[in-house]
Parts: structure tokens; sequence; C-alpha cells
């Protein structure tokens, strides 16, 4: 696994060994960052569930101010910090070992993009989709990634569901706030 582009294009990242994280693929990720590509540069990032924190890592390359993981591994959240270390995002990074409800239900902070890739057939995407709402700033971008079978609702408080990508067996679905009315 490897940044794909930007500042830290070409550098490789540590995973976890074996079957514990689900890292997204890099087809996926290039299509991911490419849907947003105009929503990175100078944007603050929320990676949820972040396993070795390549989404993020990728965004704050590409450009992003500032990324939040959130891992409730203590081995993840260490390989997290190696390879935000290794990329030189350190200072515009916060590694956090919790887990997702705690985090979601205590944070003040809030996000331009959240992403949200959580083990499948869990149930943790609907929960964390429906209390990561409060942490988006208006104007701002959830992105799911999940199983194609899996549906997602067409709106979760004031976001509505922008679109549904498939790359195989997996689907990512954007979900976008109103911008705030002046």
């Amino acid at each position: 696994m490897r940044v794909i582009t930007g500042t830290a294009r070409g550098r490789r990242l540590e995973t976890l060994p074996g079957e514990a994280t689900r890292p997204t693929s890099d087809a996926v990720k290039e299509a991911l960052f490419s849907i947003i590509q105009f929503e990175t540069e100078g944007r603050s990032f929320l990676d949820l569930f972040a396993g070795s924190g390549q989404l993020g890592i990728e965004a704050l390359s590409r450009g992003a101010s500032r990324a939040v993981f959130v891992d409730s591994s203590k081995d993840a959240a260490a390989v997290i910090r190696k390879n935000v270390t290794k990329c030189g995002f350190a200072d515009r990074s916060d590694v956090l070992c919790t887990d997702y409800r705690s985090y979601l239900s205590s944070s003040r902070e809030s996000f331009s993009v959240i992403l949200l890739d959580p083990p499948y057939s869990t149930g943790m995407l609907s929960d964390a989709l429906k209390n990561s709402v409060r942490l988006l700033k208006p104007g701002g971008v959830i992105i799911c990634e999940h199983p194609k079978a899996e549906t997602l609702p067409e709106s979760v408080a004031d976001c509505t569901k922008h679109k549904t990508y498939n790359y195989g067996r997996v689907a990512l679905t954007l979900y976008r706030r109103a911008e705030a009315e002046i």
C-alpha cells in the first residue's frame, strides 16, 4: 500500500498483519480522491475506523490542512502514528485510540470531510453515519465505503445522499450537507 499522489507520493505505508484491517484498494482510493479532488486542499478530514491511516494520509498528501485519525485498536493507532510520521504529517495530525462512539459523542471539532470505512456487515456504518453528521461543517461531505450490496438511506439528518459509485464488490456513497444560509 502506498500514497498515490501529492507531497508524500510513492511512500509505502505500514499495515497491520493479517486480516485485522481491510485496506482500501488503490483503485477505490484513487476513485474516492478523484470524486473529491476539489474538496481536499485546505480542508479538515476525519478518518474514522482509520486502520493504517491511508485515507487521511492521502488527503494530507493532497493538501488537506488537518486530519484526525480514530481507531479503537492500539496496534492500529501505533501503525497510523508511524505512517503519519514517515510521511511528514505529524504536525497536521491527531491519532486517537478510542471507540468511534466515544469520539463522535465527545468531539467538539468539526470537519469538511468525514471518511467512514468500518468493518463490513457489523451495523457500525449506519450508527457512525447517523452520529457523525453533527461534526460535519456546512457544505461538507461524508464518504462511506461499504459492500455494494448494502443500501444506505437517502438522507441522514440534514445531509442528502449525493451519489453511490460502485467498484466491483465495494461502493462509495457520498452525503452532502448544504451550505449555511446567509
